[in-house]
Formats: C-alpha cells, sequence, structure tokens
C-alpha cells in the first residue's frame, strides 16, 4: 500500500456507473455467486468465506482476524535492494510463515520519489511475489496495491495469474489509482483520468480471466476474440481489494470489489466509515494497513508515526483488540524495530501481540 497525500485516493464525487456493466447490484448481504466465484485460496486465509452467501459467511465480527506483513519486514534498511537484503527478507518471509502470520505484502512502486522517502521492497512486485511465493507453502500473497492506471491490464492479467497459478492460488490482489503525482507525467498518462482508466482497467481484468478469447474494447486497445491472455488465474477471477476510494464511488467499490482495503483512522472515523461499508457492502471483508514501530519494552507508551504507532506490545495488543471488535476482518503492518534484529522483532511481535489475540 503506497503512502499517500491526504485526498489522493479520495471519492471522485462526479465518477460515473460503468456502462459496461449492466446488471442489478444485489443487496447488501445476499447470495452473490459471482463473488463467490472469486474466492481462492489466498482470499479464504485472510477472510474465510466472507462475500459468500450468508450461511457460510456470518456476521462479519464473528470471523477470525487476520495479520499480515509487509516488505521490507522489520527492516530501516536504507537499500533493500541489495542482495543480501533481499535474501534476509525472503528468510525473514519463510519465518514469519511459521510464526503464524498469514499474509506477505508487496507494494508497487515503479520510481523512487524522494517526496514519499522510500520505494517499497524496490523490486517489481511480480518478480517479488515469485520469488516469495517459492519460499512458503501457505501464507497468503498481497498487492497493496497495483497502480492500475499507470500499467496495461493485460500485463496485469498475466503477471497476477501467473503468480497465483505458481503460488497455488494464493494471490489476493489490492489494486488503486495511485498517489505520486510525477509518475503519471512519466508513463505519459494524464492524472485526471486515473479514476476513469481505473475502472475500465478492473473489466478488462475480469472480462480476460474469465472468459476463453475474449471481445473486449477499452482506450487500452481491442481485442477480437482471436487472442486468449494466458495463464488463467485458479479461480474465474482473482480477488480484488480496492485501495481508499481510487476514485470511486462507495456503492462502485462495494459492487465491483471483492474488499476493501484503506488507511488507519481515528477512532470515530473509522466506526462511521465500517459502517458505510456494511451498509454498502454486506459481509465482504475491511482490510486496514498500518505502521508499527515495535518497542523493546512491552509497557512503552504509544507515540504517533507516519500511518501509525511506535508502541510496546500491552498497547498494540488492546489496540488491535479494538479494531477486530469494531469490524476490521484484516490488519497488514509495516512492521519496524529500529536498530535491533529482524527476526528478533517478528518473534516479539508473534509472541507478545499475535498470541494474546
Amino acid at each position: 500500500m503506497t503512502d499517500r497525500e491526504d485526498g489522493d485516493e479520495r471519492a471522485d464525487p462526479a465518477a460515473p456507473e460503468d456502462p459496461t456493466v449492466d446488471r442489478e447490484r444485489p443487496a447488501p448481504g445476499t447470495p452473490d455467486s459471482e463473488n463467490s466465484a472469486h474466492r481462492n485460496r489466498g482470499f479464504r486465509r485472510l477472510f474465510g468465506d466472507a462475500g459468500g452467501d450468508e450461511a457460510s459467511a456470518g456476521d462479519p465480527c464473528d470471523r477470525d482476524f487476520t495479520v499480515g506483513l509487509f516488505f521490507p519486514i522489520a527492516t530501516d534498511a536504507a537499500d533493500p535492494a541489495d542482495p543480501a537484503a533481499l535474501d534476509d527478507q525472503l528468510a525473514l518471509a519463510e519465518y514469519a510463515e511459521e510464526l503464524g502470520f498469514d499474509a506477505l505484502w508487496v507494494r508497487d512502486v515503479p520510481t523512487y520519489w524522494p517526496k514519499f522517502g522510500d520505494a517499497g521492497q524496490v523490486y517489481d512486485p511480480w518478480v517479488y511475489l515469485g520469488q516469495a511465493a517459492a519460499r512458503t507453502d501457505e501464507v497468503a500473497l498481497a498487492t497493496g496495491s497495483v497502480v492500475l492506471p499507470l500499467r496495461h491490464p493485460l500485463h496485469v492479467a498475466k503477471a497476477a495469474a501467473s503468480v497465483d497459478r505458481l503460488s497455488d492460488g494464493r494471490l489476493v490482489l489490492g489494486v488503486g489509482s495511485g498517489d505520486r503525482s510525477p509518475e503519471y507525467a512519466a508513463f505519459g498518462v494524464d492524472e485526471a483520468s486515473r479514476g476513469e482508466r481505473f475502472r475500465e482497467h478492473v473489466r478488462v481484468l475480469r472480462r480476460v480471466w474469465a472468459e476463453e478469447f475474449p471481445e473486449v474494447a477499452s482506450s487500452y486497445g481491442a481485442m477480437d476474440g482471436s487472442l486468449d491472455p494466458v495463464p488463467k488465474p485458479t479461480t474465474e477471477s482473482l480477488p480484488l481489494l480496492v485501495t481508499g476510494h481510487s476514485r470511486q464511488s462507495l456503492d462502485w467499490i462495494a459492487d465491483r470489489g471483492d474488499g476493501w482495503l484503506q488507511y488507519r483512522f481515528p477512532e470515530t472515523t473509522l466506526e462511521r466509515v465500517l459502517a458505510d461499508w456494511r451498509e454498502a457492502a454486506g459481509d465482504k471483508p475491511y482490510a486496514q494497513a498500518m505502521t508499527v514501530e515495535l518497542q523493546a519494552d512491552p509497557g512503552a507508551e504509544m507515540a504517533h508515526v507516519h500511518q501509525g504507532f511506535a508502541a510496546g506490545s500491552e498497547w498494540l495488543v488492546d489496540h488491535v483488540r479494538d479494531l477486530a471488535d469494531r469490524g476490521v476482518d484484516h490488519l497488514a503492518v509495516g512492521l519496524r524495530g529500529g536498530d535491533r534484529d529482524a527476526r528478533a522483532v517478528l518473534a516479539q511481535f508473534a509472541d507478545e501481540v499475535l498470541d494474546e489475540l
């Protein structure tokens, strides 16, 4: 999940309904066989049967709460692109799976912009996920998030389906409209068009994954039915988690997405956001990203940091329990431990936070 400037992933009040989708939207919480066909192994690891029929999904607040980790894991390394650092990160991914973390998240940051201060895991997300897939067995693999307006949907369709197949169905695809203004010009994309391009991209992805030799036309190009994008994912479509608003209305996200990936909000704002989401989307899952600077002292007091907190494990347990009680389904943690050993930080978080949950 990329950092953001305030408002960059906000809703576009002028966003029209997608004219290519002509179906009546089901009432929240009613059976949705189309959404059920998107629940691969990774989605089920994070959210169980959320978004399926009422009997199997149940009350969102009764589902198991899950926790994942963003790459780079538990380090403030200045150069995560260093080959030694990459090998360390993949070893930490194996260790995180052993400790019981439910997901490994990568970010899509094609260029380095010093204003944002970092470039995620640096390496291309698809290549990185391929490495992670080869080194793990059960943990979900997730993107937070692929910037759709900057990429061609046929490339995304092939890369994502490839990772999903190579990982035996573990990919959960977080998607967004982007938040780094200079990148649009670098890729020759009109920044003002990103909301419309995002909608088009989602439509094309769903079509080329679900159909053989599809016929589809968009501003990205046209297919006349003579070509078939391969491979197909392990399910009819990969599960899509829309990040922020991605310039879309909440109803659009609830209808076209398989879940919502959001930023950290103050408690009162989170309560309102979750209420709006449940009204619009029924039991579809809600995930949240959060930075955690874990202090060695379990009783250390909380301090605010960008998109999260620096705190001891005692405060974190109470806070994370509160998130789960409010209806957050998954927490994607950007874990940091200062200059402490990364394995020790991971083990502390697992022992003092995960086990207490």
